[in-house]
C-alpha cells in the first residue's frame, strides 16, 4: 500500500513563504553591497573615487567654436587663452595633469539649463547669477569684467564717445549673457537679440544693427580678428558689480566645494592676477563711457 505524504498546513506554508522572502531580500542586498563597492573603487585622478563622468578624467567643455582670448586658435587643449590656462591651473589643483583632461563642447544655453551633463567642468564666459544658480552650481569667479561696446568705422555709431551718443541707435547682444541687462540698464533700449556673438557681428556688417555691447576681452576679439573695420568706442564704467565669471557645473556636483577651493587658492596665490595680465591686458587703454 502506497502511504500518502500529508498536506502542508497554511501555517506551515506561510513561514516557509517568509523565510524564502527574507534570504531573497538579503541576497538582493549582499548583491548591492557589492556593485556599490565594485563602482566606487575607480580612481579619478583627484581623489581615487567616482566624482567625475569618467574615472581618472576631468572632463571640460567650452564653446564652439571658442574665440580668442579666452581660447586661442580654437584649441582649448593647447592651454592657451585665458580660459584654457585658468581650466588647466584649477584641474592641476584638483590633482589632474594635463594628459588627464579631456576638452568637449556644449552650447550656452544647454549649459546653464537644468539636467544631467556630459562633462564635469564648463568655462565660457558664464556670468553668475540667483536664476541660473538654481540650476547649476557655480564656482567663485575667475573673472570680473565690463561690457563694452563694438561698432565698424562705417556705422552710425563710429563717432560716438558717450552713453548719450548711443541712444536711439540699433544695438545687439547675444542671448543668455549679460550684456543684455547692461544695454538695457545703460543704454534705456531694447536691444536686438542674436543667438550668438557670431550672428551679432554678422548683423553689425551687414549693417542691420549699428554696434553691438558685450564683454570688453570679447569687444577686442571682435573689432581685431572678426571686423575689418571694427572699434571699441568704450567700455562702462566698473562700479564694483561687474559681470562676474564663474565655471559652471551640474548641479549638486561632487566637485563643487573642490572646485571652489581650488579657484580661491588661485585668486589668494596670485595665480588669477598673473594669467589675467598675460592674456587680458589690453583692457586698460579703452576708454570709459560716460
Amino acid at each position: 500500500m502506497t502511504r500518502l505524504s500529508p498536506r502542508s498546513s497554511p501555517r506551515t506554508s506561510r513561514r516557509v513563504g517568509r523565510r524564502t522572502a527574507a534570504l531573497a531580500g538579503a541576497a538582493a542586498l549582499l548583491t548591492a553591497v557589492a556593485l556599490t563597492a565594485c563602482s566606487s573603487g575607480g580612481g579619478n585622478g583627484g581623489n581615487g573615487s567616482s566624482d567625475t563622468v569618467t574615472d581618472g578624467k576631468l572632463t571640460i567643455a567650452t564653446g564652439q567654436p571658442a574665440y580668442s582670448p579666452w581660447i586661442d586658435d580654437n584649441k582649448p587643449e593647447s592651454g592657451k587663452g585665458f580660459e584654457s590656462a585658468v581650466a588647466y591651473a584649477v584641474a592641476d589643483e584638483l590633482g589632474y595633469k594635463k594628459s588627464d583632461v579631456v576638452w568637449t563642447r556644449s552650447t550656452f544655453d544647454s549649459a546653464i539649463a537644468p539636467g544631467a551633463k556630459d562633462w564635469d567642468l564648463n568655462i565660457q564666459q558664464f556670468s553668475i547669477t540667483a536664476q541660473r544658480e538654481k540650476a547649476v552650481d557655480f564656482s567663485p569667479a575667475y573673472y570680473t569684467t565690463t561690457q563694452a561696446v563694438v561698432t565698424t568705422s562705417k556705422s552710425a555709431a563710429a563717432g560716438v564717445t558717450d552713453i548719450a551718443g548711443l541712444k536711439g541707435l540699433k544695438v545687439g547682444v547675444a542671448t543668455g549673457t549679460t550684456s543684455l541687462t547692461v544695454a538695457k540698464d545703460e543704454l534705456g533700449t531694447t536691444p536686438q537679440v542674436f543667438n550668438s556673438n557670431d550672428d551679432a557681428v554678422l548683423a553689425l556688417k551687414s549693417g542691420q544693427i549699428d554696434a553691438v555691447v558685450t564683454d570688453l576681452p570679447t569687444a577686442f576679439y571682435m573689432s581685431s580678428a572678426q571686423l575689418d573695420d571694427g572699434k571699441i568706442i568704450g567700455q562702462f564704467a566698473d562700479d564694483g558689480n561687474g559681470d562676474k565669471f564663474g565655471i559652471v557645473l551640474p548641479k549638486g556636483s561632487a566637485l563643487t566645494n573642490k572646485v571652489k577651493t581650488a579657484v580661491d587658492t588661485l585668486k589668494s596665490d596670485g595665480t588669477l592676477e598673473a594669467l589675467t595680465k598675460k592674456w587680458l591686458s589690453t583692457e586698460v587703454d579703452v576708454p570709459i563711457l560716460k
